[in-house]
């Protein structure tokens, strides 16, 4: 089966689309996850981190108010709450629990909140990370109160839940494009099964069937399709009936016909000239009609027959020998390749008539067949008969193998035959295993070629 570049397949779309549309979902899903716990976490940690700001400025308050203005004595004694450092303005001066941190920590903008006497807090990044710094004013000692708390732990958190919020959605992704292959094979199989099922039709098997299904969006096309095949099969056969019917209807009076004109051929002599002529036009239409008879006839036969009957192993290098023998023509067209087993299993008399019509083709349009070759190529044994003729266009290479086909721009009456004889080379191919062609010869004319599968030993 053939795909056109670059268009994927319906099963490829199914995935495609689960895999999309649970990546779309859980990209929302994150994405609105990370929001709200960021918004909240962040909201949780900055209001915990002020509370303790203003307990830690209250106890800088107390302990000034007993021990007096030595604001470093008590800030040394000062331990603020987890890993905060604090740093106190007093006047011009600048205090700090730390020699990491001091007022050049402390933004311009939040000194000016707490120079109206408010307090404040105010997230600024700094080349350690993020920081909060709340300001607290201690009205009654006279100074400020500043306490900077690093929020590094906390970008942490949120970078480990973005990655396994990240790390789910993919996981959920690929559990999307599993179930959708897993869907994909499960919506595909009856389409695949109704390919199967019409492939094996077209091969000539018509008892072929869908399986009976219990799934009420299928239970429609299967009883549809088995009805389609239960009516084309009736079809062939009763086509396949009327042509054998019609053939051995017609085969009575032709023998009649037949007699009664070689009764009238053994007196040729006694007869007028025009008679005469008249006596030969009859008998070649005669043996025409004859000709036909056992064409359709077979024909007939490989629309009803399922298999070949009675396969035997036949060499198909002595067949050739022998039909060129049986038809007077020269042995010598017999061009055999080294390979001794040419044998193949079939029927001998029908691949007999398969290479006769060949022969006979090559005669009456190709000015005769110049060479016969049997050759043994992998698991197939080619006969091939090239002729000397103007070969065959290749728009025409296929058609002439139909029933009642003609070469191009003969008439119909120009050449004998009704055109069934390549039919039949094509039928018996078929129902052997193999497969019948025309190609091109070369220097010219036409090849022939009938590919059997070779006996297994």
């Amino acid at each position: 089966m053939s795909r056109t570049p670059g268009r994927r397949g319906l099963r490829a779309r199914i995935v495609l689309g689960f895999a999309a549309s649970t990546l779309l979902v859980s990209a929302v899903l994150v994405t609105t996850t990370w929001l709200l716990a960021r918004s909240y976490v962040v909201e949780q940690r900055e209001q915990a981190l002020t509370q303790q700001a203003f307990a830690d400025a209250d106890v800088l308050r107390n302990r000034l108010s007993t021990a007096g203005a030595d604001v470093g004595r008590v800030l040394g004694e000062l331990v603020p709450f987890g890993d905060a450092e604090v740093v106190v303005r007093s006047g011009d001066d600048w205090y700090s629990s730390s020699l990491d941190v001091g007022g050049r920590d402390v933004p311009r903008a939040l000194q000016e909140v707490v120079a109206t006497g408010a307090a404040g807090a105010l997230r600024v990044e700094t080349a350690d990370g993020p920081q909060l710094v709340v300001a607290v004013p201690v009205v009654s000692a006279g100074v400020e109160f500043y306490e900077v708390a690093p929020l590094g732990e906390l970008e942490t958190l949120l970078r480990t839940l973005a990655v396994v919020l990240g790390a789910g959605a993919c996981v959920a992704t690929l559990a999307g494009a599993g179930f959708g292959a897993w869907a994909s094979r499960r919506a595909v199989l009856p389409l695949e099964q109704v390919a199967g099922a019409a492939t094996r039709i077209a091969g000539g098997e018509l008892s072929t069937r869908l399986p009976a299904t219990d799934d009420p969006d299928l239970v429609g096309i299967v009883a549809a399709f088995n009805s389609m095949v239960d009516a084309l099969a009736a079809r062939i056969s009763r086509d396949a009936r009327f042509v054998g019917d019609v053939s051995h209807e017609l085969r009575s009076p032709l023998t009649s016909l037949t007699t009664s004109v070689e009764v009238l051929a053994t007196r040729r002599q006694e007869l007028p000239p025009r008679a005469q002529q008249a006596l030969a036009l009859v008998e070649g239409e005669v043996t025409r009609l004859r000709v036909t008879l056992d064409d359709l006839l077979e024909l007939a036969w490989f629309d009803g027959a399922g298999h070949v009957p009675d396969a035997v192993p036949v060499s198909m290098t002595a067949l050739v020998r022998e039909v060129l023998e049986g038809t007077g023509r020269p042995v010598e067209l017999l061009d055999a390749g080294p390979e001794p087993e040419t044998t193949v299993l079939g029927d001998k008399s029908r691949l007999e008539r398969a290479v006769r019509n060949l022969l006979d083709n090559a005669d009456r349009y190709g000015d005769g067949p110049v060479c016969v070759g049997v050759r043994r190529c992998e698991g197939s044994v080619v006969v091939t008969v090239d002729d000397a003729g103007p070969g065959v266009a290749p728009l025409d290479r296929e058609r002439i193998f139909e029933r009642f086909a003609r070469a191009p721009g003969s008439a119909r009456r120009s050449v004998p035959g009704a055109g069934l004889g390549l039919a039949i080379v094509a039928e018996t191919t078929m129902q052997h295993g193999g497969a019948a062609w025309c190609a091109e010869r070369p220097g010219g004319g036409a090849r022939f070629v009938l590919s059997l599968p070779v006996a297994r030993t």
